[in-house]
């Protein structure tokens, strides 16, 4: 697979999908604690619109967190732009060659994917991102990267349902590769997508 394709590709997806959300859905919550869909799409677009000089006086704004640099970023910048400007930035910067620092052209798939499934899976859409997309990020998995992400998933062994997949060992937890993969950057997941004894650690609180 051309990975430089499939981002391209998944960002006019994503573009759509944002083009016919109603204006509740974009008020929503999403798998980003404390980010709506307008937060993680403004934040998605990010490395289009900052020239690295912007990016590190928001950075020195942030005394230095990245953290709180893309957090402000992201709520500034969602404030800032309509929701068609905020599906536009993907569309048109499809073929952007941004990619996250250190984390090569499968960083920048995984920053798509992840942020896209992180809106469509809160808002219970059913998007299903093809599964070779899901098999490279897949790949790149390794404990300094859960680790990095913030992933707890000692003891436990995932193992997908559409792929031939698993990774870790311990009590097994299945699922579909894309939930699983939400799992590995960690994120907790409606009730219901997983399945195991362990299922409700990676489980949202329901209201």
């Amino acid at each position: 697979m051309d990975i430089r394709t499939a981002v391209a590709a998944e960002r006019h997806e994503l573009a759509a999908l944002l083009d016919d959300l109603s204006p509740a859905q974009w008020e929503a919550p999403t798998l980003c604690a404390g980010w709506r869909v307008r937060e993680v799409a403004a934040h998605m677009s990010l490395g289009f619109r900052y020239s690295l000089p912007k990016t590190l006086a928001e950075l020195v704004k942030a005394r230095g967190s990245l953290h709180r640099m893309t957090d402000r970023c992201a709520r500034k910048d969602a404030a800032a732009h309509s929701t068609g400007q905020l599906a536009a930035f993907l569309r048109d910067n499809a073929d952007h060659p941004w990619q996250p620092p250190l984390a090569g052209i499968e960083g920048a798939l995984g920053h798509d994917v992840v942020h896209g499934l992180d809106i469509s899976v809160a808002l219970g859409l059913g998007r299903r991102v093809p599964l070779d997309r899901v098999r490279v990020l897949l790949k790149k998995v390794t404990p300094k990267s859960t680790k990095f992400f913030g992933a707890d998933v000692g003891g436990v062994k995932l193992c997908a349902d559409d792929l031939d997949w698993s990774y870790g060992t311990g009590t097994p937890l299945t699922g579909a590769a894309q939930d699983l993969l939400l799992v590995l950057y960690g994120r907790k997941l409606p009730p219901g997508r997983l399945r195991g004894e362990l299922q409700s650690r990676f489980a949202t609180e329901v209201v």
